[in-house]
């Protein structure tokens, strides 16, 4: 049986940090803040907004709504993130996404300030991420995966790496990251042939795709470990990753599960964002 990493135990280590870095800029009289911006009612969407207000109120972090009704217009949207910007109480930004096809969501995600986008999603915050330079942040999925496989001590160095999914949130950012660690880094999609040949050549497999299982016996070896990112819910209710955790759990080392998994991370990063954003604009 393969050892299980568990990424509550990451996320608690991590949310022990940024508690007490909100205090010490409490003490100096600086609340750091999130808004957190929705447009529509997409049950997923309020769910996590939800889940971010719980973490982040015992954190000490103040949390900031507006909710915008699916028929606003770009004008309407892009004016609302201008004032965001200008809004020196507020020190980071969450837009969810994908946003309605009438919103050129190109325009709407660069318009955020780069010291604001602590969910990585301006070609800004990407660009620092290719050129290996500290400018933005990553997406806060991508550098879960990353601070995952630090707190277990997972060294990527010279190590083949496959990263199945080539999407700007996940796919494209972690594998540039893992480059930027010196990691030998594979980018798999849906046109590549010999798929499962391919991951179970290599000693780290992360999953992005969202197809429900989709990673079996045939895409594993012994000696790998497997970071699923995927997520998706059963025709049972369930919630199951792209891998098939009680298949690949009985054959390789190390593997996340999902739940409880890498997706237990994301909202200690993007705590972590908020408060290094507070900390720079306050000095």
């Amino acid at each position: 049986m393969s050892m299980v990493l568990m990424g509550n135990e990451v996320s608690k280590k991590i949310m022990e940090s940024v508690k007490m870095r909100a205090s010490t800029l409490a003490d100096k009289g600086t609340m750091p803040k999130i808004c957190l911006l929705r447009v529509g009612e997409k049950p997923d969407d309020i769910r996590y907004e939800n889940s971010v207000q719980k973490n982040f109120d015992k954190l000490g972090i103040q949390v900031q709504k507006i909710q915008l009704p699916t028929e606003v217009t770009q004008e309407e949207l892009l004016k609302v993130i201008f004032e965001l910007n200008k809004d020196t109480s507020v020190h980071g930004v969450l837009m969810f996404r994908p946003l309605p096809k009438t919103i050129d969501e190109d325009a709407i995600r660069n318009a955020l300030s780069i010291q604001k986008d602590i969910d990585g999603m301006s070609d800004g915050s990407l660009t620092g991420i290719l050129l290996n330079k500290t400018q933005g942040y990553a997406p806060c999925t991508a550098e879960a995966c990353i601070a995952l496989l630090d707190y277990y001590k997972i060294d990527v160095t010279g190590k083949k790496v496959t990263v199945v999914g080539r999407s700007n949130v996940i796919g494209k950012p972690v594998a540039l990251m893992l480059l930027n660690r010196n990691a030998t880094v594979t980018v798999c999609h849906s046109k590549s042939e010999n798929l499962s040949k391919i991951c179970s050549q290599a000693d780290i497999l992360i999953c992005a795709t969202g197809r429900a299982k989709m990673i079996g016996e045939d895409f594993v070896n012994p000696e790998q470990t497997v970071l699923d990112v995927g997520i998706s819910v059963l025709e049972d209710g369930r919630v199951c990753g792209d891998v098939d955790f009680d298949q690949a759990a009985q054959l390789v080392e190390k593997i996340t599960p999902v739940p409880r998994g890498i997706g237990s991370i994301t909202t200690a990063i993007l705590a972590t964002h908020l408060i290094d954003a507070a900390e720079k604009a306050h000095g």
